[in-house]
């Protein structure tokens, strides 16, 4: 097999263009930032196509140069220079990290998620059982070993919910649909509705149910994921599908999903209606 070029880290894509766009704005070609840096043009396209490395005394050069003197902006981006080639947690779990180390990597930088999942308890509220079950129905192309790996990877995703000083917020609006759905494996609903149950009484951890007689509402779309990161970065939608996933960024699409999800909160039982539903169904399946 051909040898394939490793895919730059989202951290070091995220400060390359940060990095483009502060030239533009500054007026500055290619050729005349790479005089001013004493570099030749290669490098800085490498630069700002996320293929070379870049150190955080050359960010800050190349932002004084760019006449950039927001202190906040200097140090996010003299930040993603020092983490920008680090490898993520997730590398120890080898290649079936692959296809989600950029959703790994945004998750482990943002502040906050907004999910509307119809069919699917999020991978973040998901217990182990219930993981297994949705991996070996979806994972199609997927070894056995290979989908055990993706089940403890995305319990491990869950740590983000306790990190410390700022845990990440969380907000799920699930269909009712999904409260239902029935496994082989008859424990694993039950272990699911119960954590869910347990886990909307948390700090920072919202969890709404859309009901099945709801009527309509932006969510019948499909599902997606709104997510949010401090100062100065933007917010993005990543849109989840078989082989992973896909980001969505700009100001006037990303602000399409986040007014759909402000109706779909709106159309949602109540946190406390949506306990009270959880619980209903969770009685049911004991009985």
């Amino acid at each position: 097999m051909p040898n394939q070029r490793a895919r730059p880290t989202l951290r070091r894509r995220r400060l390359g263009e940060q990095l483009a766009a502060k030239r533009v704005q500054a007026g500055l070609g290619v050729d005349a930032a790479s005089t001013l840096m004493g570099w030749d043009k290669p490098t800085l396209s490498k630069v700002e196509n996320a293929r070379r490395h870049i150190s955080v005394k050359e960010v800050h050069d190349l932002l004084g140069h760019y006449g950039v003197t927001d202190s906040a902006f200097i140090e996010a981006m003299t930040a993603l220079a020092r983490d920008a080639g680090k490898k993520g947690w997730w590398a120890g779990f080898g290649g079936v990290a692959g296809a989600y180390q950029d959703l790994l990597s945004v998750e482990t930088d943002a502040e906050g998620v907004r999910f509307f999942s119809p069919h699917l308890i999020p991978g973040l509220l998901q217990r182990g059982g219930y993981a297994r079950q949705v991996i070996n129905a979806s994972a199609i192309t997927r070894t056995d070993e290979d989908k055990e790996a993706l089940a403890r990877l995305r319990l491990a995703r869950q740590s983000v919910l306790e990190r410390s000083p700022n845990p990440l917020r969380l907000w799920a609006v699930i269909g009712e649909a999904a409260l239902h759905q029935r496994f082989p494996e008859p424990g694993a609903m039950r272990e699911q509705l119960s954590y869910l149950l347990d886990v909307s009484h948390c700090k920072g951890i919202t969890v709404q149910v859309m009901p099945l007689d709801c009527g309509g509402h932006p969510g019948l779309a499909g599902m997606f994921s709104i997510v949010n990161f401090p100062s100065p970065w933007p917010t993005v939608v990543n849109l989840e599908n078989l082989r992973g996933g896909t980001f969505v960024e700009g100001t006037t699409d990303v602000a399409v999903f986040e007014e759909a999800f402000d109706q779909i909160v709106a159309t949602a039982l109540s946190p406390d209606a949506s306990r009270e539903t959880i619980k209903k169904i969770l009685e049911e399946k004991h009985s």
